[in-house]
């Protein structure tokens, strides 16, 4: 099967591309080119980034700041100054004048300001660019994934007219290729499994992933054995994952408002 989108039907009117799994309630898929297929359609767009932006999103919305996600690699410090904002860095570069990161454990422990700009490839960079749309955006990770699909339900999202698109970001291999990723597919599926009931049904898609976490016993070890967990663990970021696998304990709703995530 190639990998064309659909085109416009006869009326003239765009027709839903089967890519954006037309006729479901709550769908999912991976990376930016998911959002962007799935931002066409959906009435809100969930993010998910475990390990580790939308946690830190989590975290630092929980602790009173506002978070302005920003592309990775592009000027942060340049924007955060702005904004009057700070800029977090990246996990080796925090110093004691400059605690804030791209670590949950970080941000937990570093003083709240009332804004915070924080770059990541995955999660922020999807988040911009789904804030560009004017789409509603909301971070879920294993922490609020309960609270996240209470929020959507409550808010009316998840029929066939107004779908949630839920977005795995994955991670990347060298080449810059997308390599999915076991947390962001069991943070995504703990959102579905709080929507399952939405009037739409899920999507093919959406309905695997839940299955796939039905079928794993102990998430928490999961994230800890997979390799994005082992890779953290191994660089002396341990903290951070532990923080991750803390499922269901957040009630915070961190949504996308003109830029800037802020408690729902």
């Amino acid at each position: 099967m190639d990998g064309s989108s659909g085109g416009s039907g006869g009326s003239g009117q765009r027709a839903e591309s089967v890519h954006a799994q037309p006729g479901s309630g709550a769908r999912l898929d991976w990376g930016l080119a998911g959002a962007a297929e799935l931002s066409r359609v959906c009435a809100v767009l969930v993010v998910v980034d475990v390990l580790s932006f939308t946690t830190s999103v989590e975290v630092a919305v929980a602790r009173g700041m506002r978070v302005h996600p920003f592309p990775w690699g592009a000027q942060a410090a340049e924007y955060a100054a702005r904004m009057g904002a700070v800029a977090a860095v990246g996990r080796r570069d925090v110093t004691r004048e400059h605690p804030w990161s791209l670590s949950p454990a970080a941000l937990h422990a570093a003083p709240v300001v009332p804004e915070l700009v924080l770059p990541s490839p995955n999660g922020s960079a999807i988040s911009a660019a789904a804030s560009a749309t004017g789409l509603t955006v909301v971070a879920a990770c294993l922490r609020n994934a309960r609270a996240v699909g209470r929020w959507l339900l409550d808010q009316g999202y998840g029929s066939t007219s107004a779908p949630i698109g839920v977005v795995a970001a994955g991670e990347r291999w060298p080449d810059d290729s997308l390599r999915p990723a076991v947390e962001d597919q069991l943070g995504a599926a703990a959102v579905l499994d709080a929507l399952s009931t939405v009037s739409g049904g899920l999507s093919v898609e959406a309905a695997l992933a839940l299955a796939v976490l039905n079928s794993v016993p102990d998430v928490p070890a999961a994230v800890r054995g997979s390799v994005s967990g082992r890779e953290l663990t191994t660089r002396g970021f341990g903290q951070d994952v532990e923080i991750a696998v803390q499922v269901g304990v957040s009630d915070v709703v961190p949504v996308l408002r003109n830029g800037v995530y802020s408690p729902a």
